[in-house]
């Protein structure tokens, strides 16, 4: 299909899903968890063929690709079937005396056609990861997978229309099909990836005033005191940061210490680095690749100008790459807080160490900068911890692991500020991919409001204030 006419039937896609909407089949608990259960049933038949994506598109080996894509969704969905029932039940709220007798409760209904619009870096996971919620909330969807992965796109296209026709379309394309599908009218738009487009997403959906949630990453901290045992730190720091090569959103993007904690930090983390992929990582089938040739320019000429004789940096691990191969070295260095790696998310398997004086020296930094969508502190120090749960404000905040709290489905995932808006996961997804619609009932008998009808007498007054909407004094202690 040429790019013309696959642009020209967007609208005849996005017409098709909203009327198997409207006909009423997505409703049901029953068809929701059909549409579930379907889709675990096809990443269980075609984990291989999805793997198989990833390795082409970013040179994931299968037990990677399991654990934070396939595995990962087959994951969400068991605690979603488990759970679903139980969070769509009507949630109950307390009538004030002057109503009663009411019963007052929230129904959540579905929003309608969802658009989810899905980033190159873990490619199957973060297109079928918010799908999965906007399924069991029972609206229908239009995926987005990016172009950037073509392998993964095209196992995508294949494999999602064979297991859940009617519920999900895929739309292929680069961003002239992204721009047609932003001028359709949507229930919902989720999007994943960086600020640039997601204000792009945003300006498109005020048009018709559709809700986002958006996804966007960021510069993820990463603080270290000397409390901690630094090998096993240096360890977990490593593997969080260098998954996937680095290109994930949660992913530590820098370190912040005192000069003592990141020397014994520096000393342990080429060891770490040694231990998960051998003395050559380019030889190590657990080490990915850049995902192609513009990525891994910027990356390494963001590496070359700060490793130059006056930028002030100092290589602590790594630094090699080849182009050929899109090969980057997991790397550590120490950098000056000006340097140009400390401008922008890195997404690459380049970690900085800045010095600073103090865990408050810290959080001041990181309190100049936008908000991240996560925050990783290594410290043993009650008081430390305290400090940075009250003072710093980040999607999530976790102590003594990255990147692990996306594999808790009970844990809302999303930004503040420049990383994002919204949340999913979980009952979070249906949350999300829902209308939260107020219900009241009243009988007509007995008619209680007629003491708030008009005419208002003495008495009638003296009841609206005491019970109805009775003014409140509150002691100052």
């Amino acid at each position: 299909m040429s790019e013309q006419e696959s642009v020209a039937g967007i609208q005849g896609t996005v017409r098709a899903a909203r009327a198997a909407f409207n006909s009423g089949t997505t409703r049901p608990l029953a068809w929701r968890l059909d549409q579930l259960k379907a889709m675990n049933q096809m990443l269980l038949d075609h984990g291989d063929d999805f793997t198989a994506a990833l390795a082409a598109d970013l040179g994931k080996h299968p037990a990677e690709a399991w654990l934070t894509e396939i595995g990962f969704l087959t994951s969400e969905i068991a605690h979603t079937v488990k759970h679903l029932e139980g969070w769509l039940k009507p949630r109950k709220a307390a009538v004030p005396l002057a109503l009663a007798p009411a019963q007052a409760t929230t129904v959540l209904e579905p929003l309608g056609v969802v658009l989810v619009i899905a980033p190159w870096n873990y490619p199957i996971q973060l297109l079928l990861a918010p799908i999965i919620g906007a399924l069991a909330a029972g609206n229908t969807v239009i995926g987005k997978p990016s172009e950037m992965t073509p392998a993964s796109s095209a196992a995508l296209a294949r494999w999602v229309p064979a297991y859940l026709a009617g519920a999900v379309t895929i739309v292929e394309g680069g961003v002239p099909e992204t721009t047609e599908l932003l001028e359709q009218r949507f229930d919902h738009i989720f999007y994943t990836g960086n600020g640039r487009v997601g204000r792009i997403v945003m300006a498109a959906a005020a048009k018709n005033l559709t809700p986002v949630t958006l996804e966007l990453g960021g510069k993820s901290p990463v603080y270290v005191d000397e409390t901690v045992d630094m090998i096993a730190a240096a360890r977990r720091i490593a593997w969080g940061k260098f998954m996937n090569a680095g290109q994930t959103c949660v992913a530590p993007d820098y370190v912040l210490g005192t000069d003592a904690a990141l020397a014994k930090l520096a000393k342990e983390l080429p060891l770490a680095i040694e231990d998960l992929y051998g003395t050559e990582p380019a030889h190590s089938l657990a080490y990915g690749r850049i995902v192609n040739d513009g990525a891994f320019e910027r990356l390494a000429g963001l590496l070359a100008e700060d490793l130059e004789d006056d930028a002030g940096s100092s290589l602590v691990a790594g630094g090699r790459t080849d182009a050929a191969t899109r090969y980057v070295e997991p790397t550590v260095l120490h950098i000056d807080a000006q340097a140009r790696l400390m401008e922008a998310e890195i997404f690459g398997p380049v970690l900085p160490l800045v010095t600073v004086g103090s865990a408050a020296e810290a959080i001041a930094f990181i309190n100049e900068r936008d908000k991240p969508l996560s925050l990783y502190v290594f410290s043993e120090d009650q008081g430390v911890r305290q400090d940075f749960t009250e003072q710093t404000s980040s999607g999530a905040l976790n102590f003594g692991v990255p990147v692990a709290h996306l594999s808790i489905p009970g844990l809302p995932f999303g930004g503040v500020g420049e990383s994002g808006m919204g949340s999913y996961h979980g009952q979070h997804s249906i949350d999300t991919f829902s209308h939260h619609k107020a219900v009241l009932n009243k009988p007509l008998s007995p008619d209680t409001l007629s003491l708030i009808y008009p005419p208002f007498g003495r008495v009638k007054k003296q009841l609206i204030k005491r019970f109805v909407a009775p003014a409140r004094k509150f002691r100052k202690d």
